[in-house]
Parts: C-alpha cells; structure tokens; sequence
C-alpha cells in the first residue's frame, strides 16, 4: 500500500512543474523533508494554484473530500504551505479516528444482527418457516428454564421452603412459562413488558418491599441472635458468680464446725453461715435469667416468622400488581389510539417525508417526544430529585440498621471473649488451731523459767475450692457475624431502585417501543392518528395567525417562528469542515 502523503507531494510536484515559466528554477519542489511539508525552497518563481481539489482516502476512510484553495505569490508561499500541511495533517488525525469509531460501529452492528433477528422472530405471531419455528421453540425454551430457575432459588433460599416442593412448583412454573410464551403471542409480549415495567413506580415498590423484606428476615433476627449471645454471657457470670459465693460461704461454715467448742473465746464464738436459703436463691436467679432468655427466643422468632410471612405476601402481591401494570398497558395501546402516543419515531418520519408533510416538525408541540434524542425537562429532573430524596431516607434507615448488626456483633463477640477470658480462682483455707495448759506456771517464772504446757487441743485442716465467674452447667452463645452480603443485597436493590427514578422517562418508551413491535398493525393505526393530530394542530395554529393577519399568503408553510428541520432522523457521522480562507 502507497504512502497517501507520498502520492499528494508526487501530484503537487507533477502540477507544480507543468504550469512553470520559462524562467522557473530548478528544484523549487523540491527541499521538503520526509514527511514535512512541500515548498521549502520557492526562490522567485511565482505559483498560482486555484481550486485545486483532492479526493483522498484519508487512513482507509473513502469520501473524504478536501478542498483546497491557495491563491500563493512570492515569498509568503513559504508560510501559506505550512499552514495548509498543518491543515491536511489535522484532516488526517480525524479522519483516522472517524476510522476507527466506523470499524467499532460496523463490529458492534454485526454483533447486534443475529440479537436483532431473533428478537423479530420473537416477536412475529406465527414463525415464517422452519427456521423461525426452532429459533422460537429455543428462545421460548430457555426463558422457561431461566424463569423455573430463579423461581427454585426464590423458594428455597429466600421463602425457606422445603427442596421436593420447591423442585415442583418450580417445574410447573416452568412449563406454564413455555406453553404461554410458545403459544400466546400477546403472553410474549406481556412477559418482555414486564422488564420495562419494574422501571416504573410499580417495579421500584416491588424493589423496595423485596430490599425491606430482606434487611427484615436477615439483619433483624441477627441482631436479636447478638443480643441473646449478650444475655448469655450475662446469665453465665451472674450464675457463677452466685455458686462461687454459695460455695465460698459453705466452705466457711464447715471451718467453723471443724472448730466445734474450742472456737468459743468465754462466752463469743465464731459463726459463719449464710443469710436465708442458698439453693432457692440460686434456683430464683436462674429462673429469672431462664425467662429473659425465653423472652429474647420467642421475640426473635416472632420476628422471623413476620418477616417471612411479610415477604411471602408482599412479593407475592407486588410481582401479581407488576403483570396486572403491564396487562393494563397494553390492553390500553390496543385499545386506546391515543394513549401514549406521544413519540416522534422513525416510522412517523418517514410517513411525513412520504407525504410532504415535513413541515409540520418546524414548530413541533412540547408533548412531543423524540425517541432519538431522549432528554428530561425541568420538571420531571424537579419530579426525580424530590423521590431520590425519600429513597435517600431509606437509604439512611438501612445503613442504620446494618451499622446496628454490626454494633450488636461487636458487643457480642467482645462480651464472649471476656467471659471466656475469665481466669479460674484457687482457693485454699487452711485452719491451725493448737491448745494447751500449763499447772502452777508462776512457779517456773520465779525461777526465770518457762512453764511447761500440756497440749489439750489440736486443729489442722485445709479447705479448697475454685472461685468461678461463669457456670460450668452455662454454656457461652457465640456471636453472630453481621449479615454483610444481605445487606449489600438489600443496598443495592434500593440503589437500583434509585435509579429507576431516572430511568422512568426511558423505561416508558421502551415500553412503547416493545408493544410497537409486537404489533405493527397497530403501531402503523398509531402513527397515522397522531399525524392527523399534528396536521390538525398545525392547520389551528395557521388559522389562528390567519385571523390575526399575520400570514401574507395562504399556502405559507410556517405555523410558529422556530428553525426547520428537514431531516430529523439521520446525520452523517462524517461532515466536511469549514475552510477558513485565513488560515
């Protein structure tokens, strides 16, 4: 492949030298270096280039015409080259980049053919040939083995119902799914209306009820689970600590029996014992620690049970409100020729070009919609801002919710390592008692004597025991981890959900676009109705500046002052750029 720079110096060099004077010097051509521009030695030869126009395949991209006009004398023919090279050089980078944005857009189109014809064998009535007729068993088979799918995983995991029944029904499910889509073009479009749909407010209350519904059955019951870990440890060191004391009083009481007479100083003794019954105040602190545990179980199993219950009905409701929206919309565009029947779409545009009515787009109402370019008006961005902020208060519930779990976990795992750490405390008593008497003892004393003593009584025992903080008979509870997947879960539906806010505006016209394609008939009723109601508009509004004397004559095509747009659809994604003769 030739240079295209190389072929351009080759045609410039070949006209520059057959339009020279008699007088022309030599190699005034020439001089330019590889790859720069030409024109580097002009001496005093004067050229004339006028219209000189090139059609160059700029880097692979074929129409591209440049024009260029040099009107060159003297010595400012040095500057004006360079400035027309820099010009050529700039045409060629974007050229190159619209050949490459062309060669990605063909890719993306051929990966978009074969999406493209099964989704019109999807959505014809009846199959045109064999071909269709498989493609159509196909796609209708595996939208029902992906619906049976996530209806399995829906009960099982989520509704905690058993596997053998969940196999059923998801299996019927299933083969309702295929027999519909396969046989009921209407159930078709029914079920890919229902896509669009949860971006509407009912598929965003579907998302938000499923995203309470989830934080209400996971992260709630785990926070009452670190709560009864807490109540435990709780239990378990009052416990311990009421036997330690039981133990250590018991322990004394049998000293002081071991002393028996002897521990008797003339008329006191040593009495040790335990005010009131031991056993039934132990018997009362575990029966109350017993009923708080009871009372935290029963609370988190009702809380359970509600949410299961609410999420079982709340789904359940919201998915049948979700194809009863999308049945109600498209018994309405069947019926209704008017019902959302707002968009500027291709098949309206091409029905004015047929027809010579292009006028009527000059001064299009403000109803109208143009699917090409989708763009929100203030007020539904004023409509959208004002619903993001209740989803932002939400927002802020659920996080505090998991900030909540991930408190209670805390606490709980901090608690049960303490009480585990509680260090087990030996302890020994040991109780000497010796008594002794002696007979005449001053005697000795008078004689710087000791008095001999007789030993008449003699006490030497030892008493141990083990001082517990927590019961042996007390098992610790471990802490739950916080339910961090089920609250991203929970998070990212109603981020979802949030975004549906925005996307509203698009998913109704999806709508409109889906239904449009499964019927062509009535989509072709559509277009024609809302032509006549723009004429109408127009032929009012020409009337109306007719009465007012504004029109001159009456076959004047201009409604309103606005800019005519004769082509609404299709722009070339290649445009020649201004020259600017300054340059």
């Amino acid at each position: 492949m030739t240079d295209p720079e190389a072929g351009l110096r080759e045609d410039w060099r070949q006209k520059g030298l057959s339009s020279r004077g008699a007088s022309g010097s030599q190699g005034c051509m020439e001089g330019g270096a590889e790859g720069g521009p030409p024109f580097r030695e002009v001496g005093s030869v004067r050229w004339a280039f006028a219209g000189l126009s090139l059609d160059w395949g700029l880097g692979g991209a074929p129409g591209v015409q440049i024009l260029l006009e040099v009107n060159l004398q003297g010595g400012g023919l040095h500057k004006a080259a360079d400035r027309e090279w820099h010009l050529l050089s700039s045409y060629r980078c974007r050229a190159r980049c619209i050949t490459r944005w062309r060669f990605w857009y063909l890719g993306i189109q051929k990966v978009f053919v074969p999406l493209r014809t099964a989704w019109n064998t999807f959505s014809q009535p009846v199959p045109a040939s064999c071909g269709q007729l498989l493609a159509h068993l196909l796609l209708c088979g595996s939208l029902a083995v992906s619906a049976a799918s996530l209806v399995h995983r829906w009960l099982t995991s989520s509704q905690l119902y058993p596997l053998g029944l969940s196999a059923m029904l998801a299996t019927v499910c299933g083969l309702l799914v295929f027999l519909a889509l396969g046989l009921l073009p209407p159930v078709r479009c029914l079920f890919v209306l229902s896509v669009p749909t949860l971006g509407t407010k009912q598929g965003r209350q579907l998302l938000l009820s499923y995203s309470t519904a989830t934080l209400a059955i996971a992260v709630l019951p785990n926070v009452l689970a670190n709560m009864h870990a807490i109540g435990q440890v709780l239990r378990c060191v009052t416990e311990g600590s009421l036997e330690s004391l039981l133990n250590t009083t018991h322990k004394l009481q049998a000293a002081s029996r071991a002393l028996g007479s002897a521990g008797r100083a003339g008329n006191r003794g040593l009495t040790l014992e335990a005010q009131g019954n031991g056993s039934a105040f132990r018997l009362h602190m575990l029966k109350v620690a017993q009923q708080v545990l009871e009372d935290f179980s029963g609370l988190e199993s009702l809380a359970g049970a509600v949410a299961l219950g609410t999420q079982q009905v709340v789904t359940g409701l919201f998915m049948l409100g979700l194809l009863v929206e999308s049945a109600w919309y498209l018994h309405r565009y069947l019926t209704d020729l008017q019902f959302d029947n707002i968009y500027m779409t291709r098949r309206l545009a091409q029905q004015l070009a047929q027809a010579q009515a292009t006028y009527l787009m000059d001064s299009p109402p403000a109803w109208l919609l143009r699917v090409a370019r989708p763009k929100l008006s203030q007020e539904e961005l004023l409509s959208c801002l004002l619903r993001l902020g209740l989803l932002v208060l939400l927002l802020v519930a659920t996080a505090v919710i998991v900030a909540t779990d991930h408190m209670a976990s805390l606490l709980a795992q901090a608690a049960v390592k303490w009480a585990q750490k509680l260090p087990v405390v030996p302890i020994t008593l040991t109780v000497k008692y010796d008594a002794a008497y002696s007979v005449l003892d001053f005697i000795p004393f008078l004689f710087n004597h000791p008095a001999p003593e007789s030993s008449f009584f003699s006490v030497h025992k030892d008493y141990a025991w083990e001082l517990r903080l927590t019961s042996r008979d007390c098992p610790l509870l471990p802490a739950q981890r916080p339910c961090t997947s089920w609250a991203l879960a929970a998070g990212a539906l109603q981020l979802l959900a949030g975004s549906t806010v925005l996307l509203e505006t698009y998913a109704r016209r999806l709508r409109h676009a889906i239904a449009a394609s499964f019927f062509s008939a009535q989509e072709a009723r559509r277009v024609c109705y809302l032509h006549n109601r723009l004429q109408r508009r127009y032929d009012r509004c020409q009337g109306q500046e007719l009465a007012r004397g504004l029109l001159r004559a009456p076959d004047t095509r201009r409604c309103l002052s606005a800019p005519s747009t004769e082509n609404l659809y299709y722009r070339p994604y290649l445009q020649p750029w201004p020259y600017d003769a300054s340059m």
